[in-house]
C-alpha cells in the first residue's frame, strides 16, 4: 500500500477539517400564514418571527420567515410566488390557517412543496395549518407529516393538554413534563397503522371537549365514543419517511401567549431544527422571551364592535 508523504496528508486533514467546519448553515423556512381570528390568537407572522429570534445564533442553522403565507416578489408592479426562495430549503414549516384557505393549496404550492420534500426536505405544521382538506392536500400531508386533520372526524375544542410522559426522542430533548390551555385538535387522521409516525404529545381529553353540536370541527359519533372510552388522542406527532424526509405535526398554537411556556417553546424549536437534520443538543434549545418580545409583531386587528 502506497503511503502519502507527511505533508499530503496534513494537507488532507487540514481540507477534511474546514470542510466540516465551514459547513453551510442548514436553510430554514418558516412561512407564516396572514392574519386571521382576534388580538393574541393565530399570531402566525409574530409566532415565527419569534422562533426565528429563539434561534438566532444556534449552530448550523439559518432561519428566513416569509409572511403573507408563501415567499413572494415584485414582478411588474404586482406580488407574485417566489417559488425559488424555497430552493435548498432543509426545512419548511408552515404556521396558519387551514382548511379552503391553507396557503398551502392555492395555484401550484402543494406541487411546489411536493418537489421539495421528495429531494429530501423536512416538512412541519403548526397548528390550523395541519388542516388541507380531504379533497386537496390530505393525502400529501398523510405522505409528508403522517397526519392531517379531517373535516367530520377530527375536532378543534379548548381544553388542558396535561402531557405528564414524554417519549425518549430528539424532539423532547430537554422538555419536561408541561400543561397548557390550548385549542388541541385529535383525533386526527394518521397513516394506516401509523406507519412511521412517532407521537409525542399525548393525553386524554376531558368530557367537556364534547360539549358542542355535531359538525365539521366540533363533533361526530366515532369521536364521541373515543372521548366516553377515554382513549388517549395524540396532539403532536414526528415521521421519518421512506425518502429521507422528515416531518411533524403540532397541533396547538391558537394562543401566541403559549410560546412563553419555555417546555412547549423548547418543543417546537427541537422539532424546527431535527426537520433539518441538525443534531438537537442533549438539553434541548436553550431560549428565552420576554413579555416585550411575547407581545412584539402582533398582527394589527380591528377592534371589537361595540353592542
Amino acid at each position: 500500500m502506497k503511503l502519502l508523504p507527511t505533508g499530503a496528508l496534513i494537507a488532507a486533514f487540514f481540507v477534511s477539517f474546514c470542510a466540516t467546519a465551514f459547513a453551510a448553515d442548514k436553510k430554514i423556512v418558516l412561512i407564516a400564514g396572514t392574519p386571521s381570528h382576534p388580538p393574541g390568537a393565530h399570531e402566525h407572522r409574530a409566532g415565527c418571527l419569534l422562533f426565528q429570534k429563539c434561534l438566532t445564533g444556534f449552530p448550523g442553522v439559518k432561519v428566513t420567515v416569509f409572511d403573507g403565507g408563501w415567499p413572494t416578489k415584485q414582478v411588474d408592479g404586482q406580488r407574485v410566488d417566489d417559488d425559488a426562495a424555497l430552493d435548498g430549503a432543509d426545512a419548511i414549516v408552515i404556521y396558519s390557517d387551514g382548511g379552503v384557505k391553507h396557503p398551502a393549496l392555492l395555484g401550484e404550492r402543494l406541487a411546489v412543496l411536493g418537489r421539495h420534500i421528495q429531494r429530501g426536505a423536512g416538512f412541519g405544521a403548526i397548528h390550523y395549518a395541519v388542516e388541507p382538506t380531504k379533497e386537496k392536500g390530505q393525502n400529501e400531508f398523510l405522505d409528508w407529516i403522517g397526519g392531517a386533520f379531517e373535516t367530520h372526524w377530527s375536532v378543534n375544542p379548548h381544553w388542558d393538554g396535561n402531557f405528564k410522559e414524554l417519549p425518549v426522542h430528539a424532539v423532547t430533548r430537554g422538555v419536561r413534563p408541561f400543561t397548557t390551555n390550548d385549542e388541541w385538535y385529535f383525533n386526527m387522521r394518521f397513516r394506516p397503522g401509523m406507519k412511521g409516525v412517532t407521537p409525542i404529545l399525548t393525553d386524554v381529553p376531558p368530557a367537556n371537549t364534547m360539549s358542542r353540536k355535531d359538525g365539521p370541527h366540533q363533533g361526530n359519533p366515532a369521536v364521541r365514543e373515543l372521548v366516553a372510552n377515554g382513549a388517549p388522542q395524540h396532539v403532536m406527532w414526528v415521521t421519518e419517511n421512506a425518502n429521507g424526509s422528515r416531518g411533524f405535526g403540532f397541533t396547538g398554537g391558537h394562543h401566541h401567549a403559549s410560546w412563553q411556556k419555555e417546555d412547549q417553546r423548547k418543543l417546537i424549536l427541537n422539532a424546527i431544527v431535527w426537520l433539518a437534520k441538525v443534531e438537537v443538543p442533549a438539553g434541548g434549545v436553550v431560549s428565552s422571551v420576554s413579555d416585550a418580545e411575547i407581545a412584539a409583531n402582533l398582527d394589527p386587528k380591528p377592534a371589537p364592535k361595540k353592542k
